[in-house]
């Protein structure tokens, strides 16, 4: 009956995406999509999604952050899809509760708030009182390992349908996103784990006053229901009144969520990666309060390595070994033309160094990839997928909250500041020859402008050009000639 109700409700918007493509579905040229016609379907389809369950409200937050599959104004879009999950009715999370701990609501708990704080794609989050502390109660959804083992094969049985039918590389980035989603979603449904990812999280900026991690109740832990501390704060995208009565400044915000993310991705490598505005506050004092671990991401060793190395060889100008890493890395297809590819880097690079505002990069880039490329090899993969989430985090907010943001000069001073904690987290300088002492101190001055043009830039661009792309169809494309060629620690 699920498989039913879900084909129901998906065909209609499927069959006006295979309109995009051939008119009559099976023949005939593309349909005309004006933009208002795209953006009204964007908005139908953020607003179907939420019926489907918390399988499909999940992918598509997922797809929010992923301008290397999804296409603008569907990215936008699917964006507010943290507001608008439908709450499961109290008697049926109160019989999970009840599971949980052995007894009712109101003898495991002193007060319970009936309505909830929050409602997640795979849980629900209430205020309660436990012995004589506030805490916060977070509860899985009833049944939701079910109907998520179901709709991922539905979703993958789909997904297959069409790629036999169509042969396209954004096939790959959809694969991309299910395989990365169907390896964590089992960890985001066990709370024992989440408790011990914020534990370890909580360890680590215990000694920093400017980050706050809630302390998980010791034996309040179960694998459906979990107790936190309750912090109060303020979602981070909505400080204003704060800012405007003079508690909180928001460059120190700022400084707090930026410093905080340099820690967890290049220090700790263990970071908090689902980082939507609504899984951070600020609180009165100004404090950074990391809400929500059933998305953490441990960073390979190796991982952390390349993406450093390929950083550093931008920073240096050597587009070989930016190329190299883009490799390494796995976000470029293996069997992609390395010229092609080492042109687009060239093209970056230059740009890059004579200071080219962004609007401006991203029109050449644009013409470029327009230029050499129809099938778009870089699909974010893995670990890099969330790094591309976090630079999405502090880029917009600091066009939110801090008057004519430069992501560039914003992150140099803070990741000067820290480099000694980064040179310790990755060890002496390595057999690639790299002097990472000296290193560093450019990637401090560049490596942001790399990170958020090359993985944001690039792929935010080609998103826009979809349509445009599919248009074309997949005739091959002549290449043009190739162009010549006293430090504070970071824990306070």
């Amino acid at each position: 009956m699920r498989t039913l109700f879900l084909l129901f409700r998906l065909l209609p918007l499927a069959l006006s995406f295979a309109r995009d493509r051939r008119r009559f579905i099976v023949w005939g040229a593309p349909a005309r999509r004006a933009p208002g016609f795209h953006a009204r379907r964007a908005e139908r389809l953020a607003t179907v999604i939420p019926t489907l369950g918390p399988t499909f409200v999940k992918i598509g937050q997922v797809m929010s952050s992923r301008p290397d599959v999804v296409p603008e104004p569907y990215l936008t879009a699917l964006s507010v899809l943290t507001d608008r999950v439908p709450c499961v009715p109290f008697p049926r999370i109160e019989a999970e509760l009840a599971a949980a701990y052995g007894a009712p609501v109101d003898e495991v708990f002193e007060a319970f708030d009936r309505e909830p704080l929050a409602a997640g794609s795979l849980g629900q989050v209430y205020r309660a009182r436990h012995a004589g502390r506030d805490v916060v109660v977070k509860v899985l959804r009833p049944g939701v390992e079910r109907i998520v083992a179901h709709d991922v094969r539905f979703v993958r049985r789909v997904l297959a349908f069409v790629q036999r039918r169509w042969k396209h590389p954004q096939l790959r980035g959809l694969h991309v996103v299910i395989d990365e989603f169907e390896r964590r979603i089992g960890d985001e449904m066990d709370f024992c784990k989440e408790a011990g990812y914020a534990r370890a999280i909580g360890q680590r900026f215990a000694r920093n006053p400017r980050v706050v991690v809630p302390e998980v109740i010791e034996g309040m832990v179960r694998p459906r229901a979990l107790v936190l501390e309750f912090v109060e704060g303020t979602r981070v995208d909505q400080i204003e009144p704060l800012v405007r009565a003079g508690r909180v400044d928001p460059g120190r915000v700022m400084d707090a969520v930026v410093e905080a993310y340099i820690q967890m991705m290049l220090v700790d490598g263990i970071f908090h990666a689902d980082p939507h505005p609504g899984n951070l506050l600020v609180r009165d004092d100004g404090a950074l309060v990391l809400l929500d671990f059933g998305m953490v991401i441990e960073v390979d060793p190796a991982m952390r390595h390349h993406l450093v190395h390929t950083a550093l060889a931008a920073v240096g100008g050597d587009a070989d070994r930016v190329v190299d890493g883009f490799f390494k890395l796995g976000i470029v297809e293996p069997e992609t033309d390395r010229e092609t590819i080492r042109r687009l880097v060239v093209l970056l690079l230059q740009m890059t160094e004579r200071g080219a505002a962004l609007d401006e990069m991203q029109r050449a880039l644009a013409d470029e990839v327009m230029r050499l490329l129809y099938d778009w090899p870089v699909v974010l993969t893995g670990e890099m997928t969330y790094f591309g989430r976090a630079v999405a985090l502090i880029e917009g907010l600091g066009a939110r909250h801090v008057p004519d943001f430069n992501p560039v000069r914003y992150v140099r001073p803070l990741l000067l500041k820290h480099r000694a904690a980064v040179l310790r987290a990755l060890g002496p300088a390595d057999d690639e020859g790299y002097d990472l002492a000296y290193g560093l101190g450019l990637l401090a001055r560049d490596v942001t402008r790399v990170i958020a043009d090359a993985s944001r830039g690039l792929l935010s661009v080609f998103a826009r050009h979809i349509p445009e792309l599919l248009a074309a169809g997949s005739r091959p494309v002549a290449l043009p000639p190739a162009p010549a060629r006293e430090e504070p620690a970071l824990v306070e």
